[in-house]
C-alpha cells in the first residue's frame, strides 16, 4: 500500500523522524487558514502517488497569501500524469544547506533490508546510481542482528557525510529502520533530507510502502489508505478478489498463478511489447472471475490487446473458456484477443471457443507463440490508430 507524502510522514513521525511543521488541505481557504499556524514562507506539494510532481507544476514555494491561494488554486485538481491531485500538503519552507538522500527498501534478491544513502538528495536515485555510483553508499542488514549505530557510521563514512552530521543521520537512518521493521513496510524514503544552515537533519518527503499482508496487525495503518486517489481498475480488481496492478504499457495480461503471470509479463516483453497490467485469476478460477478480469483489464483505455495465458491445473481450461466467451457477450470488447490454453480440459476450453467463433480472438499453442501474436496485434492497432 502506497502512501501519500503526508501519510509517509505520519507515519515517520511515530518514531521520530524530524519534519517540518505542515498540513493537508483539500480546499484553497484551508490552504490559506493552515497558513495563520505555519507561518511563511510555504511551500505547497501537490499529493499523488507518482513522482515528477515537481517538473509537472506541483510544488511551488508561496511567499505570501495571495501567492499560496493562486498556486493552491493551480495545483488542486491538477493532472500529474493520470492522477488528479484531490489534496496538497502545504509546510513552511526552510533554508537549505545541502540535501541528502536515504532509504530502505526490501532487497529480494539478497532476501535482507538493504538501506542506502547518499548526498546527493533532491535527485532520482537510479540517475545517482547510474552516473555517480560511488556517491551512493548501501549496506545490507541481518533482521537477526538488526541496524545498529556503527552500520550508520559505515554508511556516512562511505557516502562521504561531514563528520558533524554522522550522528544525526545516523539517529534518522536508525528511526527509518524502525519504521521499516515495527510498521512492516516494503519502502521507506526521503528524498531530499534538507540539512538546514543550523546542520539539522529535517526530512523534506516521504514516500513510505507498507505491506498490505500486514495490515490487519496494523489497523492504524489500514486507515491511511487513500481511496480518492486509488486507480479505479486496481479497486475494482480487490472487489472482485484479482490480483492486480496496473503497468505502464499497452498489452493486457491474464493468468492463474503469480509465477506464470510473472513469466508472462516477461515474455511479452522480451517479444518486444510493453504490458499493460499484472492480473491473476488464482488457482481454480471459475467463469465469473474470468469475465470480471476480462471487465477490470478492458477498463484500462491504454489496452490494444490483450493476451490470455493459462496453465490448467487446479484451473480448468473449459471454465476459462466459458468465462471468456460470457465476458465477450456482455462487453462486446474492440480489442483482439490472443488465448494460449494448455492443461486441464485443455481440448474441450479451445473447442468451446472455436464453436463460439468470438470475433478477433486468435489461439496460439505456446506461450512464445502468443506473445509474439499478441505484440503483433497491439503493433496493428497503434498503425490503425
Amino acid at each position: 500500500m502506497d502512501l501519500l507524502e503526508y501519510k509517509g510522514k505520519q507515519v515517520l513521525g511515530r518514531h521520530g523522524v524530524r519534519q517540518l511543521p505542515g498540513e493537508a488541505v483539500s480546499t484553497v481557504d484551508d490552504a490559506v487558514a493552515a497558513s495563520d499556524e505555519i507561518g511563511f514562507p510555504i511551500v505547497i506539494k501537490a499529493q499523488v502517488k507518482i513522482g515528477g510532481r515537481g517538473k509537472a507544476g506541483g510544488i511551488k514555494i508561496a511567499a505570501d497569501a495571495d501567492e499560496l491561494r493562486a498556486y493552491a488554486a493551480a495545483i488542486l485538481g491538477m493532472d500529474i500524469r493520470g492522477h488528479t491531485v484531490h489534496e496538497i500538503w502545504v509546510q513552511r519552507a526552510t533554508e537549505i544547506a545541502g540535501e541528502l538522500y536515504a532509504a530502505v527498501v526490501f532487497d529480494r534478491a539478497a532476501k535482507a533490508p538493504l538501506v542506502m544513502l547518499s548526498t546527493q538528495g533532491g535527485m532520482d536515485i537510479e540517475q545517482v546510481a547510474a552516473q555517480h555510483p560511488e556517491a551512493l553508499a548501501t549496506i545490507h542488514i541481518d533482521p537477526l542482528v538488526g541496524f545498529h549505530p556503527f552500520h550508520a557510521r559505515r554508511l556516512a563514512f562511505e557516502a562521504h557525510v561531514d563528520a558533524d552530521l554522522v550522528r544525526p543521520v545516523g539517529e534518522l537512518l536508525e528511526a527509518l529502520f524502525r519504521v521499516f521493521t515495527k510498521e512492516e513496510a516494503t519502502l521507506v524514503e526521503i528524498n531530499p533530507i534538507a540539512v538546514t544552515p543550523e546542520r539539522d537533519v529535517v526530512a523534506l518527503d516521504a514516500k513510505v510502502t507498507l505491506d498490505d499482508s500486514s495490515l490487519f496487525r496494523h489497523p492504524e495503518n489500514a486507515a491511511l489508505d487513500d481511496k480518492a486517489n486509488a486507480d479505479p481498475q486496481e479497486m475494482l480488481a480487490a472487489q472482485r478478489g484479482l490480483t492486480y496492478v496496473k503497468l505502464d504499457g499497452d498489452i493486457g495480461v491474464f493468468g492463474n498463478g503469480a509465477g506464470l503471470v510473472m513469466s508472462t509479463l516477461d515474455v511479452v516483453a522480451a517479444a518486444g511489447g510493453a504490458p499493460a497490467n499484472f492480473l491473476d485469476a488464482g488457482g481454480g478460477a471459475k467463469a465469473e472471475a474470468i469475465a470480471a478480469s476480462v471487465e477490470v483489464i478492458l477498463g484500462n483505455p491504454n489496452v490494444k490487446a490483450v493476451l490470455f495465458n493459462v496453465f490448467g491445473g487446479i484451473t480448468r481450461c473449459d471454465e476459462v473458456a466459458r468465462g471468456l466467451i460470457e465476458a465477450y457477450e456482455i462487453l462486446q470488447p474492440k480489442v483482439p484477443f490472443v488465448v494460449r490454453l494448455d492443461g486441464t480440459n485443455d481440448v474441450e476450453g479451445r473447442r468451446l471457443l472455436a464453436e463460439a467463433n468470438l470475433p478477433n480472438v486468435y489461439a496460439e499453442a505456446t506461450m512464445d507463440g502468443a506473445a509474439a501474436r499478441v505484440v503483433e496485434l497491439a503493433r496493428r492497432a497503434d498503425v490503425v490508430a
